[in-house]
């Protein structure tokens, strides 16, 4: 489905057809997910492991790269532990007005909402799924864990969405350990971008949860240098980033090309020894291919 432009459809009603299109059945029979060249170019220049898979959901084309290969997950599994939150308030189990308290024990190293708000002693849950995903808050992130059974829970959210490799096995911080050969904290490109495809287009989350999430990954700063970095000007983008030890630089992305159903983007690096610098800007490029290749 091709969603036409209309400056009479609001942001929030050209999202939510968007994803009713990438719903519907593809205009073309899927083509198999190729090992391509220019993510083999990207990995020769940094050095370690690249993982990509990218789907368009409006045509089924994809491409891959170390596809079903376990990469640290790092704080990529925010948005999934946001949406496991909003699927408990869509069945009633949880208010978004709910208040959370905590104190200055709990306030990790990287919190900048929840130390900002520690004078207050609480904040609702909707204030802290925002905070996990849209600043990548850890103590916020490590407050909602409970409320979906912790890590494990958290695991089990992940096979609701049809996601049978993403494991979350410890809270932050040490979750970021990313230890050679250990499968804990771990995903792969493929699965992550399922599950996200699940979460968005399926009917894993009520429409206004949809939205809010799709809301929270829009507005984060934190993926400027990555994924988003390497797509056209008039292309608009929601992710959720993650970085930990090891080289571990990691984008998980909606992309919406103009007048079309969105591309979902997994794209994880690890085991490079070169600075930040160069691996943001490895993600960058990784953004522009999947723009070439998936952008026509």
């Amino acid at each position: 489905m091709v969603v036409p432009r209309n400056p009479q459809l609001s942001r929030r009603g050209l999202l939510a057809v968007a994803f009713a299109g990438a719903c519907a059945p593809a205009a073309a029979p899927p083509k198999a997910p190729l090992e391509w060249d220019p993510f083999d170019r990207v990995e020769a220049r940094v050095g370690g492991r690249v993982g990509v898979f990218a789907l368009d959901t409006g045509s089924g084309r994809r491409l891959a790269r170390r596809a079903d290969e376990r990469f640290a997950m790092c704080s990529t599994f925010k948005w999934a532990l946001a949406a496991a939150v909003l699927s408990r308030v869509d069945r009633g189990e949880l208010g978004l007005e709910q208040r959370v308290s905590y104190g200055a024990a709990d306030v990790l190293e990287y919190a900048p909402v929840t130390r900002e708000h520690l004078p207050r002693g609480s904040l609702s849950v909707e204030e802290l799924a925002g905070a996990a995903v849209t600043l990548s808050d850890n103590t916020a992130a490590n407050l909602l864990l409970p409320f979906v059974g912790g890590p494990s829970g958290l695991t089990r959210y992940f096979r609701s969405l049809g996601d049978y490799v993403t494991r979350l096995d410890r809270d932050e911080p040490t979750l970021n350990e990313n230890l050679a050969g250990d499968a804990r904290d771990t995903t792969a490109p493929r699965g992550m971008a399922g599950a996200l495809r699940a979460a968005l287009t399926g009917k894993a989350l009520s429409r206004a949860s949809r939205e809010r999430l799709l809301a929270w990954m829009r507005a984060s700063p934190t993926g400027r240098e990555r994924l988003r970095a390497g797509l056209p000007p008039n292309w608009e983008a929601g992710d959720k980033t993650g970085t930990c030890n090891r080289g571990a630089v990691n984008d998980v992305a909606v992309i919406w090309p103009p007048a079309r159903p969105p591309i979902l983007v997994a794209a994880y690096l690890s085991d490079s020894t070169r600075p930040l610098t160069e691996l943001l800007a490895a993600q960058a490029e990784i953004g522009r291919i999947v723009a070439a290749e998936l952008g026509s």
